[in-house]
């Protein structure tokens, strides 16, 4: 009875499936948290999209929800825009070199597969300044 308790036989299968199950569990975490990071750099280059286009048409209007559209249609993304700049009163039009900022912000869940699911915030800013002079 001694010499089987002593006995290190089967020592090396529970060693390789610990080691198994960890890197299953580490596979599944970053297949679950990859995806954070890939939104975020699609969140940033929406962001300079969008930013773009008010720049090039020196107003928040049509164009930049024509391009907010497309970028939906590519990246899936829907993110909340909020918009500050210095706007002609009465319009929606930012004059010649005055700055516009733009801050997208999108809500991601991430779960651990029966742990639940926790949603985050990712937010992207841009600022820029318009290339329109308004008479």
């Amino acid at each position: 009875m001694n010499n089987i308790v002593k006995s290190k036989r089967g020592e090396g299968y529970i060693d390789t499936v610990v080691i198994v199950l960890s890197a299953m569990l580490v596979i599944a975490l970053a297949v679950k948290v990859l995806p954070v990071f890939i939104a975020k750099n699609q969140l940033n280059t929406y962001a300079n999209e969008v930013l773009r286009t008010a720049e090039i048409s020196g107003r928040i209007g049509n164009e930049v929800n024509n391009k907010s559209i497309d970028l939906y249609k590519q990246t899936g993304i829907e993110p909340t825009i909020l918009w500050q700049a210095q706007y002609i009163t009465g319009t929606n039009k930012v004059q010649l070199n005055n700055e516009m900022t733009v801050t997208v912000e999108y809500r991601m869940d991430i779960g651990f597969f029966s742990f639940g699911s926790f949603p985050i915030k990712i937010s992207s800013k841009a600022t820029g300044r318009s290339e329109v002079y308004w008479k």
